[in-house]
């Protein structure tokens, strides 16, 4: 039996990997915002072992998880914010929202928790549409466009994933696009359902297998592709680990 920390899991693909993990006989802890998404992530899974509260869009309240949360076998970095919003709004840290919860979050937790057996990170089959652009991380040039920071963003989870799998080679560290999923985020019209949404997660949380255990990769349905290609350029990820060690005031060492 693992322990599982899921973020994001109150509702959607985070409330469903939590579900297949609970049923697998694992130890799971869930991860919630505030204390109303709490009750509805205990709601959603009423196998999990707890819940964590932090908001992702502060830097204290993440910083804080990440001081306390504790060890866990795995941690799946679910949680994210999607870019339907019309205008650019700024965390309470003065920080481009999307980048702060969909990037920043899952970088201090990683830099901040013990480390882990196995990560894994969501990100989307948008990260294609990514800029690697190290220059403007919060979205400041130009007209607002809330896909094109939300591409960026899924784009910055895959880059993450792959720095960590090189920077801490002991631990197997991977990024899943899920696929468009019928949540609330990807809408009524997505083309797959929750358990096709959360199964790579929960196989690569669990398995055994060789193809679950390597290291470094970006999957979908179990399946290696190939990733923007700025997401293999050491220099990039390790511009984007400084970047974030700058805005974040948290720095991710190899361990």
């Amino acid at each position: 039996m693992s322990s599982v920390l899921v973020t994001g899991s109150s509702d959607g693909i985070g409330a469903e990997t939590a579900r297949a993990l609970v049923a697998l006989g694992h130890r799971v802890v869930l991860h919630a915002r505030n204390g109303e998404r709490a009750d509805d992530a205990r709601a959603a899974v009423p196998g999990a072992d707890g819940v964590l509260v932090a908001d992702l869009a502060s830097l204290a309240e993440v910083r804080a998880m990440g001081g306390s949360a504790g060890a866990f076998d795995v941690v799946v970095h679910n949680a994210g914010v999607g870019g339907g919003a019309a205008e650019r709004s700024e965390t309470v840290d003065g920080i481009e929202r999307i980048l702060a919860v969909n990037v920043l979050a899952p970088y201090v937790l990683t830099a901040l928790m013990p480390v882990p057996r196995r990560l894994v990170y969501l990100t989307s089959g948008l990260e294609s549409q990514g800029r690697a652009d190290l220059d403007d991380l919060q979205s400041t040039r130009g007209p607002w466009d809330g896909m094109q920071a939300y591409s960026d963003s899924k784009l910055w989870d895959v880059v993450l994933a792959l720095a960590v799998a090189r920077l801490q080679p002991g631990t197997v560290s991977n990024a899943v696009d899920p696929g468009w999923i019928r949540t609330r985020m990807g809408g009524p019209g997505a083309t797959d359902d929750l358990a096709d949404g959360a199964e790579t997660q929960v196989w690569l949380a669990t398995s055994d297998e060789p193809a679950a255990t390597a290291s470094g990769r970006y999957l979908k349905r179990r399946r290696e592709l190939r990733a923007h290609p700025a997401a293999y350029d050491t220099a990039v990820q390790d511009g984007l680990l400084a970047a974030c060690a700058e805005l974040t005031g948290v720095r991710l060492t190899p361990r």
